[in-house]
């Protein structure tokens, strides 16, 4: 065994070494193991020569490469980056290739779950690509022996990896149109003289550029390919060295021709390829343009498939709700069905219908159609929900739809498209906002003046479209929590009042394509009775579709907020600002914008409100009920609330928040920023090595007040005001639990007063810098090498944790969330 006994970092460097040494091997892509790249970058930048899964130990080649299949697919790399000539697979005995050609159609089928551990060999997914590719795999897989086949394999990576990238034109076939594409937005897309955003609007896209330039006849260049029928089905043409939209109803829009900037580089990059594309091929290259949509194309059109467990479960739900007879009883119509996942299993093909926008996607269905998928090919049809006339609806359709009694015997049953106005990457200024791929559609512009900020969003308009212009339907969709307790969806909620009957909630990213951790609901809506939503009991399922309880959904907006509460807490008399609370949105997802600082001009775009000596204990109330509970996939959505009166009286409860607040990582003060307010303790109870700068905080804790008056302010101004508790003593009461958390912390301080060359001043941030240290980009580490502070912080997060336990329950007691 030519590489017995090392680990796989050794494994790989030693295959690089040994035998691709004249190539580059130290490129990392994503999670792929090991690339090779040729050293020499040329015009079009380095094209891979090979992406390969390595192992330790003697393992299946099959198995193997259905690893790397499920890595490269679960990250969509061949969307980032060229794909290579070959996948491999190596481990310490042996190296297998395969060309990426022969296996690339497994990364485009559309009923595919690919968020899955790659390395979980036991998933249904995995065994799903292993039945796929394990024929394809047996038939053109090359295998080597290190030792026994060492000519035989130098022979091939000299015949085949370092010959993948020879200039010689390649002809254009099903198995290469999309990696050239790839390659096409990146060179010849920039060179376009077109304004992209006018195109997209008119529903023109880059790939219907692409198409125009994949048929053009090399001999002359001038002109299109000469076939009418590969013409007739484009919907821009190259003609005399520049590009003409020929889409029927927008061409007169753009009647000039679309020039191209750099004519150079656009006739290197075609000196590549051999024009039009092989003939057996044209017409699959047309009919699957859909695999050319960009990401955010895709969101637009809803082109991400329903996993299979969600769509069997969903349709067992309409048949609890409706009977075990509901597919004969009812008309089904999906009005987003992209490629048709949704009604996968359904039977009874006479009462389906199926419209999506692409007329792509209806060429796919019909070709599934022809290969026994239960579906009619004059039901399924190209129709842009959103802004085309029910007219332009099958005969069939419309009859129902016309048809009060029939139409009350209809479900429409969608996953809707799902493009959010804006996104955690927007927030930061990281990314852009997408309102624009909603707010141009017929619906919208009909409809906004109704359904308020949220029908900015594309779900939300085929919710509108439906309830209003197709009355007393049963409606069984999926989509976001969003129209049940957002505040911007409150206007949408006013005017959209149907019962909702039953509904079931999912993780988020169980959906392909899908990020972040939110619940998506499968909602079953009767639009026949008018009701305003409340509140509802949903049935909760883990993402292996099994059931793990009840939570319980309300109607929060029609409640005041949390922040309207923090609000009453502004301007009280002769306050003193001890810093600022940043404060953003009312429920889990926002938590991260809850922290304390010293200064507002801290903050680039700053929202919140100042933390004063009048108004402290309030804030550490706000600050512990947004922090103390886990923000989860399920409550990301939940509503913090305007609570009821019963947290004034209790002491033990305001004093346990502001425990919290000073020792939890929110209290992010800087003595660099100004004034620390904020150190819990004297000066001689850490052994100080000089005074504070300020005793605000220990002295608020004493009761060390200068007037009564103050003293009503800054404790509890409902309970001083009181004529029969003048007098008493004001010093701070702390249940024991909150006296370890001071334990732990003070232990903390006296440790940090003990170091070298330290800042007297310094709070819980600080301190916690000191010891953690800073990374290249000034982020602070997560963890220190210093074992004594390491104990005392785990410490106090302990304590910390026992603390938040106490708490917890009166948050729901007080009813600043709903149970």
């Amino acid at each position: 065994m030519k590489y017995k006994n090392i680990r796989e970092e050794e494994l790989k460097n030693k295959v690089g070494a040994d035998w691709f040494k004249t190539y580059d091997t130290t490129e990392i892509l994503g999670n792929v193991d090991f690339t090779v790249f040729p050293k020499q970058n040329n015009i079009f930048g380095r094209t891979p020569l090979l992406w390969a899964e390595a192992k330790t130990g003697n393992f299946d080649v099959t198995t193997m490469f259905v690893q790397l299949v499920l890595t490269i697919g679960k990250a969509r790399t061949f969307d980032k980056t060229l794909p290579p000539a070959f996948l491999g697979a190596f481990d310490f005995k042996k190296i297998a290739f395969v060309p990426y050609i022969s296996i690339q159609d497994i990364f485009y089928i559309n009923d595919f779950n690919w968020n899955v551990t790659p390395s979980n060999h036991e998933t249904k997914e995995f065994k799903l690509i292993k039945n796929r590719i394990e024929t394809t795999l047996k038939q053109n897989t090359y295998i080597y022996d290190y030792q026994a086949d060492e000519k035989d394999l130098k022979t091939f990576i000299t015949n085949n990896i370092a010959n993948s990238t020879e200039t010689n034109k390649v002809k254009i076939d099903k198995n290469n149109f999309i990696p050239i594409y790839l390659r096409w937005l990146e060179i010849v897309k920039p060179i376009i003289d077109v304004n992209w955003d006018d195109l997209k609007k008119a529903n023109i896209l880059d790939n219907d550029f692409y198409l125009a330039d994949l048929f053009v006849d090399d001999k002359d260049t001038h002109k299109i390919d000469d076939d009418t029928t590969i013409r007739d089905n484009l919907f821009v043409i190259f003609q005399n060295q520049g590009y003409k939209i020929e889409k029927e109803n927008i061409k007169q829009m753009f009647d000039a021709t679309i020039n191209i900037k750099n004519k150079e580089t656009y006739t290197q990059f075609w000196k590549r390829y051999k024009r039009p594309p092989v003939v057996e091929f044209q017409n699959y290259i047309i009919e699957r343009r859909d695999l050319l949509v960009p990401q955010d194309i895709r969101e637009r059109k809803g082109a991400f498939f329903t996993p299979r467990q969600w769509v069997e479960l969903s349709q067992e739900y309409l048949a609890d709700y409706l009977g075990e007879n509901w597919q004969d009883e009812y008309y089904i119509w999906d009005c987003a069905a992209g490629t048709g996942n949704l009604l996968a299993g359904l039977t009874n093909k006479y009462n389906i219908w199926a419209s999506t926008l692409d007329q792509a996607d209806v060429k796919v269905m019909h070709n599934r159609i022809e290969h026994g998928a239960i579906l009619l090919q004059n039901h399924v049809f190209q129709f842009d929900f959103l802004n085309d006339d029910f007219s332009k609806l099958p005969q069939g359709l419309q009859e129902i739809l016309n048809d009060e009694n029939k139409r009350k015997k209809l479900i429409i049953f969608i996953n809707p498209p799902y493009a959010e106005a804006a996104s955690k990457g927007t927030i930061s200024n990281t990314g852009t906002n997408k309102t624009d791929v909603a707010v141009t559609t017929m619906i919208y512009n009909k409809y906004k003046n109704k359904i308020g900020i949220g029908g900015r969003e594309l779900f939300v308009q085929f919710l509108t479209r439906i309830y209003a212009e197709i009355p007393n339907v049963v409606l069984a969709e999926f989509s976001t929590l969003k129209i049940l307790q957002a505040p911007n969806f409150l206007e949408f909620r006013e005017f959209y009042q149907a019962k909702l009957e039953k509904i079931f909630l999912v993780q988020a990213d169980s959906f392909d394509n899908v990020k972040g951790k939110f619940p998506i609901g499968f909602f079953i809506w009767n639009t026949d009775k008018k009701e305003r939503f409340e509140n509802i009991e949903a049935d909760i399922y883990d993402s292996k579709g099994e059931f793990i309880g009840n939570k319980n959904l309300y109607n929060s907006s029609r409640l005041k907020s949390i922040n309207d509460w923090l609000i009453t807490t502004r301007n009280r008399h002769n306050e003193v600002n001890i810093g600022f609370l940043s404060a953003k949105g009312n429920d889990f997802q926002n938590v991260n914008f809850i922290f304390i600082i010293n200064e507002k001009n801290q903050l680039p775009h700053p929202r919140g409100t100042w933390i004063t000596d009048k108004n402290i204990i309030e804030v550490s109330i706000y600050v512990t009920v947004r922090h103390i509970i886990p923000s989860t996939w399920l409550n990301d959505r939940d509503q913090f609330i305007f609570p009821n009166d019963g947290w004034k009286t209790d002491i033990e409860f305001k004093n346990d928040c502001l425990t919290f607040t000073l020792f939890d990582n929110c209290n992010t003060i800087q003595s660099k920023f100004g004034v620390n307010y904020w150190i819990p303790f004297t000066e001689s109870e850490v052994n100080a090595k000089e005074k504070f700068e300020s005793n605000f905080m220990s002295d608020f804790i004493k009761g060390k007040i200068k007037s009564e008056k103050e003293a009503i302010n800054l404790f509890d101004q409902e309970n001083h005001s009181n004529p029969k508790n003048k007098g008493l003593n004001n010093v701070l009461q702390f249940s024991t639990e909150a006296h370890e958390v001071f334990d732990a912390g003070k232990e903390l301080w006296k440790y940090y007063h003990q170091q070298k060359d330290i800042n007297v001043n310094a709070g819980l941030y600080d301190i916690k810098a000191y010891f953690q240290g800073r990374n290249h980009k000034g982020r602070m580490n997560a963890k220190s090498t210093n074992e004594k502070y390491t104990e005392l912080m785990g410490n106090l997060r302990q304590k910390l944790n026992i603390l938040s336990d106490k708490i917890t329950p009166k948050i729901y007691v007080y009813e600043f969330l709903k149970q």
